[in-house]
């Protein structure tokens, strides 16, 4: 299991969250399972198994809410024996135009209440992380209430091509690791 990657979308359980910009991780997550089935985990997540090529991959979304991720992604972590250099978090950017993806290990959780959780239930950040962008909103509208909200209208035209592309990024970071990743799609 020492070689099997941990592919963690970041969201809100519900279905009033299920198609937010918060819960872009977790949409990434669905697309890579595509028809695998999910299952309820003993660590309050539902994860899927899939291969890329021979390489182990399981992929969760946490039963609980963005703040509380890090209790269950690292009893997850910690039943499959995964470290963090194994450990993908896909998050929603608002620092990053929408429909743009960064790739990047550790660094700090810009005020983002999931990341700091995980952060601090593995010591540290050293985990890898695509970073989805959002954007930010316009106008005086809290920050915090836009992401909760659902995409626009012009946002939903390209939202499927976007998680698409948030899936090829996890396959290529796991298949050629960060420095080719980060060629690929920090552009």
């Amino acid at each position: 299991m020492a070689d099997r990657w941990l592919v963690f979308g970041l969201g809100n359980p519900g279905d009033q969250y299920a198609k937010t910009r918060h819960n872009i991780g977790q949409m990434v997550v669905d697309y890579l399972a595509g028809n695998s089935k999910h299952s309820s985990h003993k660590s309050r997540t539902e994860i899927a198994d899939i291969h890329l090529g021979q390489i182990a991959v399981t992929l969760a979304k946490s039963k609980l809410y963005m703040n509380e991720s890090g209790g269950p992604i690292k009893a997850l972590a910690d039943f499959y024996k995964v470290t963090p250099a194994h450990l993908i978090v896909l998050h929603d950017e608002l620092d990053i135009p929408f429909n743009t993806i960064r790739i990047k290990q550790g660094g700090g959780d810009n005020g983002h209440n999931g990341l700091k959780d995980i952060t601090t239930h593995f010591g540290g950040p050293s985990y890898f992380r695509i970073r989805m962008g959002i954007g930010r909103p316009s106008g005086p509208q809290d920050p915090a209430d836009f992401v909760l909200k659902s995409f626009s209208a012009t946002e939903k035209k390209e939202l499927d091509a976007f998680i698409a592309r948030g899936a090829k990024a996890v396959e290529h970071l796991i298949e050629m690791g960060l420095e080719a990743a980060q060629q690929e799609f920090n552009n």
